[in-house]
């Protein structure tokens, strides 16, 4: 395979292609209290989201775990989970 420098492409990559849109982000634990469910379920049922999915996780100074958090479309993606696990398993909260 031979490399051509020539044919790089020099343009700019796009500002930000991130997901997470807006200026705020709420903790696993007020969503949890929002929702009025478990906090353990929040996070069984967002073991699987990715950033794309409005999760990140936040880290502090002394914080090694980090804390799990959503924008606002990372809440909406935990409504529908929370809809189908109801729909799933209609006897557990």
């Amino acid at each position: 395979m031979e490399l051509r420098s020539a044919k790089l492409r020099t343009q700019p990559a796009a500002a930000c292609s991130c997901s997470a849109k807006g200026y705020h982000v709420y903790t696993f634990e007020r969503v949890a209290r929002d929702l009025g469910v478990s906090e353990a379920l929040i996070q069984e049922l967002t073991l699987g989201l990715e950033p794309e999915d409005g999760v990140i996780w936040v880290y502090g100074t002394n914080d090694d775990d980090g804390i799990l958090a959503f924008t606002d479309e990372g809440i909406e993606e935990v409504k529908l989970l929370l809809e189908e696990y109801h729909r799933v398993s209609p006897s557990k909260t």
